[in-house]
């Protein structure tokens, strides 16, 4: 059963506090419920009690509700994480967001995020199979590095710190099907896990192979393999996984622990995708031409931890991610792909190279203190510590040309929050943050390409530019204000502000050079072509050259007002706050101009979850969740327009789910809501729909049978998410059913 306390039928009117089971694990009969609830991501171990905002953790039944059904990080967190959006159901995570804004995701403390080249696929690169809970806090927040603008996610791995003399293994397999064509679509899955602790030392291993094969809409056509134009799709994909961590525990205080993990993903698509068709759909008449979409990315980390260390708890980590992704081939399209790489043929524009790989070599020291301290008599908590860090980034077509600037940014950074009881009630926390960064901006030339000017009806080709870099050098303070108070024994208020920090997307700023203004168009081309200098209003002669500090993206700093209630109590626990962000330097990407651009902007929203026991084995939990936003589109200043729907997609989301325990059999249901958008000018509709999961389980000999179907009546359905990348209606997943049978020994 995956959650196991519930809201009671007041809340639910109110459209429940959701079914995190952020909840599920204080059981005792402690007056302060919530003090049971240790998050880890928040640096060092925290009580959810001091945290002033959002919080969740789900926990392994959670995890296994989910991938019962062959879901992976995104679904988890699109099922069950309020702030999250719905998940676009590719390899990509593109215009997947976190209350509007961009996700830090952690595996263990230590992020997967490319900062200087955001390309999204992140969440489906994490195996569930190796995790043993997750951490979501909501949110801006610098604490955890930059990123962190709306949120921040941890995955827990599992460790074999807690096991027994003798190897624990956990065999799982099964299969999973579209209904509207079990033969070419069923795909097997399968993992191996084993678990061992030999006196000091220990151990746990993964392995974790899935594969898709065709896959449907609920019209029961087929879908594309690359519905978001190069991000890749869900068919035809082979991913392998394997991880590995060891530990020892050199006395009682410290420990040691050397872990690895590698991903590894191949899709090969059979053929491109109509873009022009309603809904996105495969050109039958159109053979595939590229290199497979691709994902080979290695993530080696040694962590030391003393708990008995001088100045408090001691937490140590180096890590170091290798990390390498191709992305699809992409062909020229008079309305979704207008702008491609360029040989000289105008009557097939697209170059035989127009696809691409990144490669990041990031590496990161982290030393963490938390130490207990008395201030005014009181008992109080500081955690501070340095970071050092290494990135260097590259993007390159498959010819071997760089797209975007060659970037290596070196960082530091050094912070410390402070946790201080005023009461036996109230708790106040504040930090602060230094972040400080040298860039190192290497010389390239902008290929030659080609671009389709749409309100004329012609292409033009765009020679190349030449971009100088150069060294550039930046920091930031940021810093958080709150404060948890408990109003009741098992009911608590908390609320604060908090500053987020992000690099900006600088290679997607850097692939367009040329492209990104007027006035880098008018630098760089001028007025040699009359339609440019017509369209952009350009008088001088064009200079095919320019600085990267023509280009440079500002850094984005986002402050984040929220102000919440959580309960916690045996039969019923939920969570609801709401929230305002604002930025001056918001990052977008607009769909229809194929241009990356900074402004002004505000997201705002409400979110609520809860859970609560109908009876004996039988439970109900929900979701609701609101999202909005709006920026400055003209740059006066003044907040003018509706954020596009990659930002935003589905405003409101709901989800109600009820889990049944009979006589062995555990059974659950659930309706999923999603609301539609209309507001995001020149952009497709989104329409609102509302789909049913339902899944049952039972023990069988040693292990566990389980069933899962996913949309249950076939809704034909307009997935919102991937709709928004590429303003191209694209279909959401038919009805697929999961058969899966997990045993340990």
């Amino acid at each position: 059963m995956p959650y196991t306390r519930l809201c009671p039928p007041h809340m639910i009117a109110a459209l429940l506090i959701s079914a995190s089971p952020m909840a599920v694990m204080a059981q005792d009969a402690s007056p302060y419920l919530l003090d049971e609830i240790v998050v880890t991501a928040t640096r060092t171990d925290r009580p959810v009690s001091a945290i002033p905002g959002s919080v969740q953790v789900i926990d392994a039944e959670a995890l296994r509700s989910v991938q019962a059904s062959g879901g992976g990080a995104a679904d988890l967190l699109a099922r069950l994480v309020p702030g999250f959006s719905f998940s676009n159901q590719t390899l990509s995570g593109a215009s997947e967001t976190f209350r509007g804004r961009g996700l830090l995701v952690m595996v263990d403390g230590v992020p997967r995020n490319t900062p200087l080249r955001d390309v999204s696929r992140i969440l489906s690169t994490i195996d569930l199979n190796t995790v043993e809970r997750v951490e979501v806090i909501g949110g801006a927040s610098s604490l955890y590095g930059a990123g962190a603008t709306g949120g921040t996610v941890n995955f827990i791995t599992k460790s074999g710190s807690r096991a027994d003399g003798k190897p624990r293994i956990t065999l799982e397999t099964g299969v999973r099907a579209y209904t509207h064509d079990v033969d070419d679509s069923i795909a097997p899955f399968a993992t191996l896990g084993v678990e061992q602790k030999l006196g000091a030392f220990d151990y746990a291993l993964t392995l974790s192979h899935t594969r898709t094969r065709l896959t449907y809409d609920g019209a029961g056509r087929r879908l594309p393999s690359d519905p978001m134009l190069g991000q890749g799709g869900g068919d035809a994909t082979r991913k392998w996984n394997g991880s590995l961590r060891l530990g020892y525990d050199l006395d009682a205080s410290r420990r040691i622990e050397l872990s690895y993990e590698h991903s590894d993903i191949d899709q090969k698509p059979e053929y491109f995708a109509d873009y022009q068709s309603s809904p996105v759909s495969p050109d039958l008449d159109s053979p595939y031409t590229g290199k497979s979409i691709a994902e080979d990315s290695g993530y080696l980390t040694l962590r030391y931890s003393d708990d008995d260390f001088a100045l408090g708890k001691l937490s140590v980590s180096l890590s170091r991610n290798d990390v390498m992704k191709r992305f699809a081939f992409t062909r020229f399209d008079p309305a979704v792909n207008t702008l491609v790489y360029y040989d000289g043929n105008p009557a097939d524009p697209t170059a035989p190279w127009n696809q691409t790989e990144m490669e990041s070599l990031r590496t990161t020291l982290n030393i963490g203190v938390d130490s207990d301290l008395s201030v005014f008599g009181r008992d109080a908590s500081l955690s501070w510590g340095v970071e050092l860090g290494e990135d260097k980034t590259t993007q390159k077509l498959t010819n071997g040309a760089a797209v975007a600037t060659p970037l290596t940014n070196r960082s530091s950074a050094a912070y410390a929050q402070l946790t201080l009881p005023v009461s036996n009630a109230v708790t106040l926390s504040g930090g602060l943050r230094y972040d400080h960064f040298r860039l190192d901006v290497g010389d390239f030339t902008r290929p030659r390409a080609y671009y389709y000017f749409p309100n004329y009806r012609t292409g033009l080709d765009l020679a190349s530019v030449a971009v100088t870099g150069g060294n550039f050098s930046f920091g930031e303070w940021t810093g958080n204000l709150g404060f948890t108070a408990f109003v009741g024994p098992t009911t608590q208020v908390f609320g604060g502000w908090s500053q987020g920090y992000s690099l900006t997307d600088i290679g997607s700023f850097t692939r367009r050079a040329g492209m990104n203004s007027v006035a880098e168009i008018c630098t760089a081309y001028g007025n040699d072509n009359r339609l440019v200098a017509a369209a952009y209003g350009c008088s001088a002669p064009g200079t095919y050259a320019l600085s990267y500090a023509d280009i440079a993206p500002k850094p984005q700093i986002v402050d984040t007002y929220e102000l919440g209630l959580r309960h916690e109590a045996s039969t019923w626990n939920g969570q609801v706050s709401a929230f305002y962000s604002t930025s001056d330097d918001g990052v977008n990407f607009d769909p229809i101009t194929n241009r990356v651009s900074q402004q002004k902007e505000q997201v705002w929203g409400i979110e609520a979850q809860g859970a609560w026991t109908l009876a004996s084995g039988t439970m109900m939990d929900g979701m609701l969740a609101f999202r909005e936003g709006r920026y400055d589109s003209d740059g006066d200043g003044k907040i003018d327009a509706w954020l596009g729907n990659n930002r935003i997609g589905s405003p409101v989301r709901a989800r109600l789910g009820v889990t049944h325990d009979f006589s062995g059999w555990v059974s659950r249901a659930e309706a999923v809501y999603l609301g539609g958008r209309s507001r995001a000018e020149g952009q497709l509709d989104l329409s609102t729909v509302t789909l049913v999961n339902a899944s049952v389980s039972r023990e069988l000999g040693q292990g566990t049978l389980s069933l899962a179907v996913d949309n249950l009546f076939d809704r034909d359905y307009v997935n919102p998410t991937a709709t928004a990348t590429r303003n191209a209606k694209s279909a959401g997943q038919g009805r697929t059913v999961a058969v899966g049978y997990r045993i340990s020994f």
